[in-house]
């Protein structure tokens, strides 16, 4: 196997964003990561309505991707919680 170099990032601003409450399960096969991201729903025709968590989602990464999203993420995080302790409050932080 050959190192290739890293393709462009080419920006879509028309890309829809995704909220999740939560990330409700992982699962493991074939060398994929399976991440189910879910969100709390209230059904309104009773009242008071009742919760659900509807699965709102599914995100599908190799393993590799998957160990690199964790470690990208562990590491924005404590920076930011760096970056909030230190800040004026209502500064925006990147």
């Amino acid at each position: 196997m050959t190192n290739q170099p890293t393709p462009a990032l080419i920006d879509n601003p028309l890309a829809p964003d995704v909220f999740a409450d939560e990330a409700t399960g992982f699962f493991l096969v074939a060398g994929n990561v399976r991440i189910t991201f879910s969100s709390y729903r209230v059904n309104h025709a009773t009242s008071p309505g009742p919760v659900n968590r509807v699965v709102i989602g599914r995100l599908v990464m190799p393993l590799a991707a998957a160990e690199a999203f964790q470690a990208g993420l562990a590491d924005f995080i404590a920076r930011m919680k760096a970056q909030v302790q230190s800040a004026p409050p209502g500064a925006t932080l990147q």
